[in-house]
């Protein structure tokens, strides 16, 4: 179904222009009976940019007729005017797009985008290695920067620790959708998550605690999105964002992601030193 849902999106002529843009948040607002939104984010970016597990930048691949980012924030300030949305923000997006749409804004005199939902998780920090984290700074998006709205907190479920426990897994996200968002699921990932529950364990908190703690003690987080399937799921997430984790915990974390990302960096010692601000 998966295959069929997207064969069906590619055949539809559907861009982020303008008509389009206000007649998608129109049809939002009867939807759910209401008058305003508090938030309405642009999901995809309409231009090509490389897309998940791609290792480089095509410019073969570059859509001359993309819909230009000034008329995208165009309409999310007619939006705004109107009282349709309060604030506006964006989705999957990386550095460049992200300097892109605030300095379309700036010249626009629309307010900068809130948010950026991206994947982001303790096996998957592009966020935050790519520069996008640096382009929603403050400093560079003023003046409250643009806030992470971090999805796949858990991996889709691999980082909750079920896969390294023995549970029954038949009704699982990732048997039951084997073709959905399978990079969660990778032969690295599992072996991944066995040792981050490892480290949960040994701080006396569950794997699915430690990855949502650490997504929150991140400085540029806005909000940690969870899912859930069942109420003991929802009440175990929910705790996750009320224990204490040592520094120690998180330290052990990254000496774990290094062992995984970028080897070469790993092994000189280079990756994932602090660095210190100047006195």
């Amino acid at each position: 179904r998966s295959h069929a849902a997207l064969a069906f999106l590619e055949e539809q002529d559907t861009h982020l222009s303008r008509q389009q843009i206000l007649e998608a948040c129109d049809a939002s607002l009867r939807r759910l009976q209401t008058n305003y939104l508090d938030l309405y984010q642009l999901h995809w970016p309409e231009r090509y940019t490389p897309g998940f597990g791609a290792l480089a930048y095509q410019r073969c691949l570059e859509r001359v007729d993309s819909v230009p980012i000034e008329e995208q924030v165009a309409a999310m300030g007619e939006l705004i005017k109107q009282g349709k949305i309060r604030y506006w923000g964006i989705s999957n997006e990386n550095a460049f797009g992200v300097a892109k749409f605030v300095m379309a804004a700036e010249k626009l005199q629309v307010p900068l985008p809130v948010s950026i939902q991206n994947d982001f998780c303790t096996i998957d920090r592009r966020f935050e290695q790519d520069g996008t984290a640096e382009a929603c700074s403050p400093l560079n998006a003023p003046p409250h920067g643009i806030s992470l709205l971090a999805y796949g907190p858990l991996a889709g479920g691999t980082l909750s620790g079920k896969y390294s426990t023995g549970q029954d897994l038949s009704s699982s996200r990732h048997t039951l959708f084997p073709l959905f968002q399978p990079r969660y699921h990778a032969k690295n990932a599992i072996e991944f998550a066995k040792q981050h529950a490892d480290i949960a364990a040994k701080y006396g908190i569950t794997s699915s605690q430690l990855a949502l703690a650490w997504a929150a003690a991140r400085e540029y987080m806005g909000s940690v999105i969870i899912g859930a399937t069942t109420m003991d799921q929802l009440k175990e997430n929910v705790r996750g964002f009320n224990v204490e984790v040592p520094q120690k915990c998180f330290q052990e974390v990254d000496e774990l992601y290094l062992q995984y990302e970028r080897p070469y960096y790993n092994s000189v010692g280079r990756m994932g030193r602090q660095e210190e601000p100047d006195k």
